[in-house]
């Protein structure tokens, strides 16, 4: 490929990557969405999230197979419930890797 090209598909992929995400801010900048699709819309993060960490929490291995004894589970428990109780970011962060680190050392 030759430079012309290149400037190209970097515009084409700036477009398709944006253009998605403008849309629906340019709809709704001014509109009122109803409360049931704002909370509904408040759930996704948490849903997303979930789907994520579910597998590395609870399954071993290929295949896939339930192990709730996992020290990643164990580590992510007292984790969840420092950041419940402090709602702090990095002392969460940091605390999940000491626990992390002690459970390697430990286990």
């Amino acid at each position: 490929m030759h430079l012309p090209e290149y400037f190209f598909l970097f515009a084409a992929m700036g477009l398709v990557t944006y253009v998605p995400r403008w849309l629906p801010l340019l709809y709704l900048a001014h509109r009122r969405l109803p409360q049931w699709l704002v909370d509904w819309l408040s759930l996704i993060p948490v849903a997303i999230l979930s789907a994520l960490l579910a597998p590395i929490l609870l399954t071993h291995a290929e295949p896939r197979t339930l192990d709730i004894a996992q020290p990643e589970l164990l580590i992510a428990v007292p984790t969840f419930l420092i950041a419940w109780k402090t709602k702090s970011l990095g002392g969460t962060v940091i605390a999940g890797m000491l626990l992390y680190w002690l459970a390697g050392l430990l286990l």
